[in-house]
């Protein structure tokens, strides 16, 4: 399909090209966030793919209720399906496809499968699917998120998702987020976006998830999560800038659930939680499941920025991490007010150590400790870690409320 273009292309929120490429699998630990950038990846030849600007397939979605009106240059590598609000947009073009979306739709969604990594900019959406995600990445490539300068963007999904479809190859197509991405998905630009996840995570990834710093305010993100979590990664998170508001009603839900490392570097967090323990039982083992701010499976780092966790149920968890929870730099403030029937609150809790050494920290607890690092200790200097020297006149080592200034 090949139509003129009646808009201006808004350009991708890019500030350079990074020269190599990296893998959709590996570590990106060494990639450089601190700016916009536009990176490409290796395919499984280990041939670089080279992408570049001008080099873009500009597509335009503009909702109007139940219909949508599309325009762009696509050629015979995009084909566009469109069932009332529904679309869904394939691509198999070498060149970098950049989608722009806007407008208002009751009932609707997006769904793309591209063979590259793309763009969206969300320029003014409103789009709710009442019975699965707003909008489905099912490529496993990176998604470069553009939230348009002083827009309002707002996504939700049902209450009770309709069974899983399936691709044109048989496999049926995962459901599990009101914004979902098969891969790595990348957010910047200084517009707002709300997500609110009446069945599933609000925002989750299969890969990595990175929220972008930016020349101004940076991203303004809320997320109202009714069901599970509010954000689910499997690879890993890092936080560069901007606002990221999570709140969490449901028993065991997480405000970031996390398979991998956590990092926040800047911009300001802050995550409720309110629920109870989620009471689950296996081959007649009974488990229970604890709310949580931030839960991941391996090391949680904080730089700079400012993290604000409150947890109000019983056995809630501020950050419960599976490697180290290692504080350098910026403002953490965990407060748990649970009780402890079913579980164990913790203001912050490591399987294998607490270490400070820099930053503002303070972590309060109503019941339990305020700090555990899966140590024996009973007293709660042996749960944490000191390098350098805190400011010895707010230092505070309590059982129930620890706060360690440098």
């Amino acid at each position: 399909m090949k139509t003129s273009i009646s808009f201006i292309l808004l350009s991708v929120a890019v500030c350079a090209l990074l020269p190599s490429c990296e893998k959709d699998d590996s570590s990106f630990s060494d990639y450089d966030f601190s700016k916009y950038s536009l990176r490409s990846q290796q395919g499984d030849d280990d041939e670089e793919e080279v992408v570049t600007l001008p080099d873009t397939i500009a597509l335009a979605i503009a909702w109007n209720g139940a219909q949508a009106t599309i325009t762009g240059d696509t050629g015979d590598s995009v084909t566009i399906a469109q069932s009332a609000g529904d679309i869904t947009v394939t691509s198999t073009t070498q060149r970098y496809l950049q989608i722009t979306v806007s407008g208002t739709c009751p009932d609707g969604s997006l769904l793309v499968y591209s063979d590259r990594m793309w763009g969206l900019v969300l320029n003014g959406l409103t789009l709710t699917n009442n019975d699965g995600p707003a909008i489905n990445n099912q490529g496993g490539h990176a998604l470069y998120v553009t939230l348009a300068d002083s827009t309002e963007n707002a996504l939700a999904d049902g209450s009770v998702y309709a069974d899983a479809p399936k691709n044109a190859a048989g496999a049926v197509i995962d459901q599990k987020a009101t914004f979902f991405s098969e891969g790595q998905v990348y957010i910047s630009g200084n517009g707002s976006l709300s997500v609110t996840a009446n069945s599933k995570n609000g925002i989750a990834s299969d890969d990595f998830l990175v929220i972008e710093a930016a020349p101004a305010s940076g991203p303004t993100i809320a997320i109202q999560a009714n069901g599970t979590n509010g954000i689910k990664v499997n690879d890993g998170m890092e936080i560069y800038g901007g606002t990221l508001t999570i709140d969490v009603t449901s028993d065991g839900g997480r405000g970031i659930k996390n398979d991998a490392s956590m990092t926040i570097a800047g911009g300001r967090t802050t995550i409720t939680t309110t629920g109870d323990c989620r009471i689950e039982t296996a081959d007649g083992i009974i488990g229970t499941t604890s709310c949580a701010g931030i839960k991941c499976d391996s090391t949680f780092t904080m730089t700079a920025g400012e993290l604000t966790i409150l947890s109000t149920g019983d056995g809630g968890k501020g950050i419960n991490s599976g490697g180290n929870v290692e504080m350098k730099g910026g403002t953490l403030v965990v407060t748990t007010t649970g009780g402890n029937e079913m579980a164990k609150p913790k203001g912050v809790k490591s399987d294998t150590g607490i270490i400070l050494s820099g930053g503002s920290f303070t972590s309060k607890v109503n019941k339990s400790w305020a700090c555990d690092n899966g140590s024996d200790s009973s007293n709660i200097i042996g749960m944490i870690t000191i390098v350098g020297t805190p400011n010895m006149e707010t230092l505070t080592l309590k059982k129930k409320e620890v706060i360690v200034e440098f």
